[in-house]
């Protein structure tokens, strides 16, 4: 107990720390700038000490549990019980490892869905598009992408091919999707991307990247270890801009089949009238 305490302790300091110069731009701009007294100071001051605490206990959870389950998961996953392989020696695989591939999406998967920031953005997003993007529709399809970057990416880990292949494969992909998909759905899939690399992604993607390095035979945690963080941030930029150039193809064909059973009908009508 009382080395949680010091840990606490220790991590509420540097939050103050991080959080001081957030706090000194605003204070400065609202009474320097525009002149103003803050308003409701009591309910700010509050918020902020439950925003310092907050920051403090994620910061403390982090580093007690998903950072080591995280690592613990890629070790457990990797090991010759799991993959089956009793002699490394040999050479790495890459289809000895397919439940670490699965495991990489679900956990994509699962994080992305859960991100507050992504909540956040998608509902917002079908408040200003008045229904038309729903924010369940967009939160599966950025997490669809998530989960495709993570396992590819743990894979790239495995095979231990080098990081920018995919990256710049990835952005071609993402640059042609660009060109022909509607101007509308564009900023808000970019958006998407960088929204779900954040508090409930990173750090499980990150201690998986960690993990897996670090089980691998040849594998080093500093170069190979990172970087699935970029794959998550591409690929629900593709799926994004996929889903909405799926959703308007099938928009043209519903269109298209309800205008030529509306002509067939009048078609119809007129030689019955004959």
């Amino acid at each position: 107990m009382a080395e949680f305490l010091n840990t606490l302790g220790a991590t509420v300091w540097s939050t103050v720390f991080d959080v001081a110069p957030i706090v000194v731009v605003l204070v400065l701009f609202q009474v320097v700038v525009l002149r103003r007294r803050l308003p409701n100071l009591r309910r700010t001051a509050i918020g902020l000490v439950y925003v310092l605490l907050g920051l403090a206990l994620f910061l403390v959870g982090l580093e007690e549990a998903l950072f080591p389950i995280g690592e613990t998961m890629a070790r457990q996953l990797t090991s010759p019980a799991a993959t089956g392989v009793a002699d490394l020696a040999a050479g790495v695989d890459w289809r000895d490892y397919l439940l670490v591939y699965a495991f990489g999406a679900a956990i994509g998967f699962a994080t992305t869905v859960a991100e507050p920031s992504l909540m956040a953005v998608a509902i917002k997003a079908e408040e200003v598009s008045g229904g038309t993007i729903r924010a369940w529709g967009l939160r599966i399809a950025v997490a669809v992408g998530v989960a495709i970057g993570v396992s590819l990416g743990c894979f790239r880990i495995v095979t231990g091919t080098p990081l920018p292949w995919y990256i710049i494969a990835a952005y071609v992909v993402v640059i042609l999707q660009t060109l022909r998909s509607a101007r509308t759905i564009i900023p808000l899939a970019y958006d998407s991307g960088g929204v779900t690399t954040s508090t409930v992604t990173v750090p499980v993607v990150a201690a998986l990247g960690l993990g897996l390095a670090s089980s691998i035979p040849g594998r080093s945690p500093l170069i190979d270890g990172f970087g699935l963080i970029a794959f998550a941030s591409v690929f629900p930029i593709m799926t994004v801009l996929g889903y909405a150039m799926v959703a308007s193809w099938w928009r043209r064909q519903n269109a298209v089949a309800n205008s030529g059973g509306a002509d067939h009908e009048d078609e119809v009508d007129s030689r019955l009238g004959q």
